[in-house]
């Protein structure tokens, strides 16, 4: 069994815009009932529709809970920093996130983006959730922030950095996300007993289906990535990742 542990198939406009632009065009049926059908076929048997704004965590807890086996998480990504008002998390998510810090576009928004991590930070403790971290180009400030507030659960979604930076990871306790991203880049490898498998579908779609819209079914494609780099059966890879999958989300 494989668990996608980061992908936003409930946004439906964030889908229908991977649609419009795919390289190599697909016949392929992409509602939500053919997504989790193609993902059951191929051994993806629970996933986590991740939030990127209150509205958008809105629309996560509402598909998740219309469908067996999929989770949901409360987030605010760094983008929708300036947008968000002082709600907290309605419900049960499985995990705060995705939330962080990214200057990829540069700073303006840093003070915002901070504000919004710290805040964030405190209602995963309050309620003694997981953090699902975004971080891109950013961790210079980033690790003093989880450092003072304690941070001890959480996993680095599409973890694109430096080797230093996985090992400050590491160090800390965190697991490290790995979806396409790692099948066409040279990114340093996590050990499997802190990978977890995702695909941050419908973008970043793996080696040999890059190009197209990514969706959950694609994770044994990097399931087979991470067996050849680490030398062991894909079944290895499915049972450690569950396994961590489970640890961290309790799912």
């Amino acid at each position: 069994m494989f668990i996608d542990t980061h992908c936003h198939i409930h946004d439906r406009e964030t889908y229908d815009f991977a649609i419009s632009r795919q390289q190599k065009k697909s016949e392929e049926d992409f509602s939500p009932r053919q997504i989790l059908k193609r993902a059951r076929n191929n051994n993806v048997r629970k996933m986590i529709v991740v939030g990127t704004s209150e509205k958008d965590s809105l629309l996560a807890r509402d598909f998740a809970s219309a469908e067996k086996d999929v989770y949901w998480s409360w987030g605010v990504h760094p983008d929708e920093a300036e947008e968000y008002g002082l709600s907290e998390p309605v419900d049960n998510p499985v995990a705060i996130g995705e939330v962080g810090l990214d200057y990829h576009n540069g700073t303006d928004c840093r003070e915002a983006q901070i504000k919004m991590l710290r805040m964030m930070i405190g209602f995963a403790k309050t309620r003694d959730l997981p953090l699902i971290f975004h971080v891109r180009d950013a961790f210079d400030d980033f690790w003093p922030i989880v450092d003072e507030l304690g941070v001890e659960r959480a996993v680095i979604h599409s973890f694109s950095d430096s080797e230093e930076n996985l090992k400050k990871a590491l160090d800390r306790g965190f697991y490290i996300g790995v979806n396409g991203l790692a099948t066409f880049t040279d990114l340093p490898t996590p050990p499997l007993s802190r990978t977890l498998l995702e695909t941050d579908a419908p973008f970043l779609a793996p080696v040999p289906v890059r190009g197209r819209v990514n969706e959950p079914s694609y994770v044994p494609f990097i399931a087979e990535f991470l067996a050849e780099k680490h030398g062991v059966d894909v079944k290895e890879i499915a049972r450690i990742t569950t396994k961590n999958a489970q640890d961290l989300f309790g799912i």
